[in-house]
């Protein structure tokens, strides 16, 4: 059984058929899905759902209450009083996504910063995990979180997609790793293929980033390319194929890994 840990499950492009994707997603073997909350509202919108669909789907949906540095410049004095009255739900299992992107700035450098500190002293505050976004700014977001370490109990890089330097970042501070079907992708996933054998086996968890980031691998694409958590098993065999790995252990490892962490063991 494998474990999603980043599904936007709130996003529009789900609204017809949420209890169908996760039915298939437990026929694919894919038993819990954390939730991403990336905004206020989206995170009230993924706490929601866990509710809704909790009693349909029991002990397989949870989720993350944060602010991604896209919507930084949303955060008001009510926004980690919100965040922290969502985290009080059993079913938020980390603060996030937070982090920096410096590559589109939606928010500006200084927004961002400002948000991703606040929502660090809240994960610290509660001891909650971080589930962490960063594009375009690892040295920046390697310097802020070098101040916080210490008083955070883990953080997963989501979606890791950078070099080398910032992986060893990472890992040199004894954070966890999420690997997309970016990884599935031999032309955009080049470099991480590369770097996926690098990663401790205990550091590593894996996630779709649905409805994003369709594996390339898939016999058939299905219409309009949506990603779903059942397609997970995709990523799962072409790590397992570039670490000369068996798809088994690394499903086992990965699903013991994100227990662990988001402390649902």
């Amino acid at each position: 059984m494998l474990i999603d840990i980043g599904v936007n499950l709130s996003n529009s492009r789900f609204d017809s058929d949420r209890q169908e994707v996760l039915e298939r997603a437990r026929d694919a073997g894919v038993d819990k899905l954390i939730l991403t909350g990336t905004s206020v509202d989206e995170s009230e919108a993924v706490v929601q759902l866990c509710g809704q669909l909790g009693e349909r789907f029991p002990e397989m949906l949870y989720a993350t209450a944060g602010i991604h540095p896209h919507d930084a410049k949303s955060l008001n004095g009510d926004s980690i009083d919100i965040l922290r009255s969502l985290a009080k739900n059993p079913c938020v299992v980390a603060i996030g996504e937070m982090g920096l992107d410096f590559n589109r700035n939606f928010s500006t450098p200084e927004q961002q910063e400002k948000a991703f500190e606040a929502q660090l002293e809240l994960a610290a505050e509660l001891q909650l995990p971080v589930f962490l976004h960063e594009r375009d700014a690892a040295d920046r977001q390697l310097q802020i979180l070098r101040t916080y370490r210490d008083h955070l109990v883990d953080a997963v890089t989501h979606c890791f997609t950078g070099s080398r330097e910032a992986l060893y970042g990472y890992l040199d501070m004894d954070m966890h790793i999420g690997i997309t079907g970016w990884v599935c992708d031999d032309r955009r996933g080049t470099e991480l293929q590369g770097l996926v054998a690098d990663i401790p086996l205990q550091r590593l968890m894996v996630e779709t980033d649905a409805p994003f980031l369709l594996p390339k691998t898939l016999p058939e694409p299905p219409k309009g390319k949506r990603n779903e958590p059942a397609y997970l098993p995709w990523v799962i065999s072409k790590i397992a194929e570039i670490r000369k790995e068996s798809a088994e252990q690394l499903a086992q490892q990965t699903r013991a890994n994100s227990l662990r962490f988001f402390r649902l063991d």
